[in-house]
């Protein structure tokens, strides 16, 4: 074959492969389902461009400045944003440590997924992986086999780990709104972005003593917010497994570690949860500050949740200090 038809079929070949990237932007079903690339465990830093360009985004507070009202809705984002995490997507999705309806379970869902972090199948599918591996060569961010940097936010930027693995969540997989939320997880971030610019601008419009504008709540409402709140999560991959007291002698290395656990409200009791993640509260001891239980506890209260599942008696027994 002539060198000039190779060379216009390479490229073409090389524009589709492309397109196809960049629509797994938008369409997580685009993922390609072939590992045996080498380059399955290398970052892919078109897919990762907007999770770097969300980082570079925070250099907007120079431009947009601040304002109780901006700092109050940042706050506020990241408090509920951070108990759908880890009330609903770790403690419900991934482990069933307690039971809600499928209203609940989808609100929840939906105030999870707009924290950037991908659907609810993909968050307990991996979660679970890491919990039968854990520390070991097979678990993605395990800072003792991979390092701190991969640890805390490399490995979930490889094609190995855009992958949803069904099979890991054969009882989230049955419901078609978790699967749409999953597949377009870039959905749930844009709609709550759109929103906090629109009431931004309608503050400025008709409340302008408050000092917000549009760009000022998108960039701290949400761009802010949503990187505070991955880093303070990702730090139960890479300090909880580092920095610590160990409870329970785990087969992996576990710690808890108080600043964490106010940091992730309560998941910073990480050797507790390791040793046994089969119950809602992960504070096993009173003084053990564990604010997504308390949360819990209260919607329990309110008749949202219920069979909140208690830390044994037995457990407690096994305790080493």
């Amino acid at each position: 074959m002539p060198a000039r038809p190779v060379l216009a079929a390479s490229m073409a070949a090389a524009s589709v492969h492309r397109r196809h990237r960049l629509r797994q932007w938008f369409d997580t079903a685009e993922t390609s389902e072939a590992m045996d690339d080498a380059r399955a465990d290398r970052i892919d830093w078109l897919r990762a461009a907007p999770f770097v360009a969300l980082h570079l985004a925070c250099f907007g507070v120079i431009w947009v400045g601040v304002s109780p009202t901006a700092l109050a809705a940042a706050a506020v984002l990241y408090v509920l944003r951070m108990f759908a995490l880890t009330g609903f997507y770790h403690r419900y999705f991934s482990h069933k440590t307690f039971r809600t309806s499928r209203a609940v379970q989808f609100v929840f869902a939906v105030i999870g997924a707009t924290c950037v972090q991908r659907g609810p199948l993909w968050w307990a599918a991996h979660h679970r992986n890491h919990h039968r591996h854990a520390d070991t060569a097979l678990d993605p961010h395990s800072p003792s086999v991979h390092g701190f940097l991969w640890s805390h936010m490399g490995w979930f930027l490889t094609p190995r780990a855009f992958r949803t693995e069904l099979e890991r969540v054969p009882d989230l997989a049955a419901y078609p709104e978790l699967h749409w939320l999953d597949r377009y997880d870039i959905a749930m971030p844009v709609l709550l972005a759109v929103a906090l610019y629109v009431l931004g601008a309608l503050l400025q419009h008709v409340a302008p003593q408050l000092h917000t504008s549009g760009a000022q709540l998108l960039v701290w409402g949400f761009v802010v917010s949503t990187i505070v709140l991955f880093h303070a999560t990702v730090t139960i991959n890479s300090l909880a497994h580092r920095f610590g007291s160990r409870r329970f002698a785990t087969r992996d290395d576990s710690r808890n570690n108080p600043w964490l656990a106010l940091l992730t409200f309560g998941e910073g009791w990480h050797n507790n949860h390791h040793y046994f993640p089969g119950s809602a509260r992960q504070g096993f001891r009173w003084w053990e500050i564990d604010l997504t239980w308390y949360g819990l506890k209260l919607m329990a209260l309110l008749g949202l949740v219920h069979d909140l599942k208690p830390v044994p008696a037995w457990v407690l027994g096994k305790a080493e200090h």
